[in-house]
């Protein structure tokens, strides 16, 4: 990952941004010497969040297991149909 300060940023905004969309390579922006964000390329960030919706739905199903809320066949294809009109 690439790592650069804050003020390389605000003066070459551009390059960091051509380099960024050629490589695809998250860069690191640091300022005081701390890490400060991430610049992502749009299309990583866009996936990264259909991951995380995904990856949610999962945890909330796994949890939902957990906790008895469960439906048979016949009652989960009840509530779809609801859905589906």
């Amino acid at each position: 990952m690439k790592t650069e300060l804050v003020t390389t940023l605000k003066r070459q905004a551009t390059k960091i941004l051509a380099d960024l969309h050629k490589t695809k390579e998250p860069v690191l922006i640091t300022e005081h010497g701390q890490p400060s964000a991430y610049l992502l390329d749009v299309e990583d960030y866009e996936y990264i969040q259909n991951r995380m919706k995904i990856l949610e739905g999962i945890a909330r199903g796994e949890k939902a297991i957990l906790e008895g809320r469960i439906y048979s066949e016949s009652e989960a294809e009840d509530r779809m149909k609801k859905w589906l009109k």
